[in-house]
């Protein structure tokens, strides 16, 4: 079992952690220092800020990274709540990117990818002393290193689906769910908290289902989930800030832990819509956590405009 599993399942988890952390380091450095102020300039109206936090967390390729950065400049006192309701919404619809590009099946690119990615980056870190934007080669070229160590990882972790299914822990895991798929959904965000990343969690679960092992209601349930349990690391970050950092941290929560509520009785319905668009099982999940967050987030954007959270007052009639 140490070789077989832990050792290969390590080794794929790992991978895709690092992958993922080195592309938010590199996709961070590159963007550049003003990224706060960016952040902070186009959020004037909650349209906006979703729009901007949008864009901004599908180039970071974190939605963590974006709403700590806006803790952060709650708590130094740069940006209003109000200012945040918007890059809430954006962060949800913007890290489905990541998702959708695992979905494509593009595993057998990670190598290549790697090597290339390596190349650029040795010939950019020799020409950063003549050219000035040398290091934006640099750092472009190592996000694109830290995606294609996301695909080898997903690759490994697809190929112990099997192994997995071998000792028993998924068919336990299928069993309880044909209970109630609410124990998907506690799984799912378990992991995610534990881990700090629904992507990683997503992807795994992306995967159990495209080897058959999951049933499509069962990965939907653990993909909700998973989209409450990535709230612990922006609650944790907002511990010892100001009133209004906290506010930030949890509006996040509540937003997801609705929205999954929301979306619990429909999942057999969401089983038979993304099936509908694709044949592909990877391909599915995505979609379910894409019409996920757009949902949610198209559904909340309205309340962002009620004088209570806009923090404008309504005009006596």
């Amino acid at each position: 079992m140490l070789h077989s599993l832990i050792l290969p399942l390590v080794v794929g988890f790992s991978l895709f952690m690092f992958g993922m952390k080195l592309m938010e380091y590199a996709l961070e450095k590159a963007a550049g220092p003003n990224l706060p102020k960016l952040l902070s300039r186009f959020t004037s109206t909650p349209v906006r800020g979703m729009a901007t936090s949008t864009a901004l967390t599908a180039v970071l390729q974190s939605s963590t990274a974006v709403t700590v950065i806006a803790i952060g400049l709650v708590n130094a006192g740069l940006m209003k709540f109000s200012q945040t309701l918007g890059i809430i919404l954006g962060t949800n619809i913007g890290t489905c990117l990541t998702t959708e590009l695992l979905g494509l099946n593009i595993n057998r690119l990670g190598i290549p990818l790697l090597c290339l990615s390596t190349v650029v980056t040795i010939i950019g870190i020799s020409l950063s002393e003549r050219f000035q934007h040398a290091s934006t080669i640099v750092y472009t070229s190592l996000a694109t290193a830290g995606f294609a160590c996301v695909l080898l990882g997903m690759s490994i972790m697809q190929g112990l689906a099997p192994e997995l299914e071998t000792y028993g822990m998924i068919s336990w895991m299928v069993q309880k769910s044909q209970e109630s798929l609410l124990w998907g959904m506690l799984a799912g965000a378990a992991v995610t908290a534990v881990i700090h990343s629904s992507a990683a969690a997503i992807a795994m679960t992306m995967s159990l289902v495209s080897a058959g092992v999951f049933p499509p209601e069962l990965g939907i349930a653990v993909i909700l989930g998973s989209n409450v349990g990535t709230c612990v690391t922006a609650l944790a970050a907002s511990i010892g800030s100001s009133r209004f950092g906290a506010y930030v941290a949890w509006t996040h929560t509540l937003l997801n832990v609705l929205g999954a509520a929301l979306f619990y009785p429909l999942i057999p319905f969401m089983a038979e819509w993304v099936a509908s668009m694709s044949g592909e099982a990877a391909v599915q999940m995505a979609r379910a956590q894409t019409i996920f967050n757009v949902t949610c987030s198209l559904v909340a954007l309205p309340f962002c405009y009620l004088p209570a959270l806009s923090g404008k007052k309504s005009k006596p009639i």
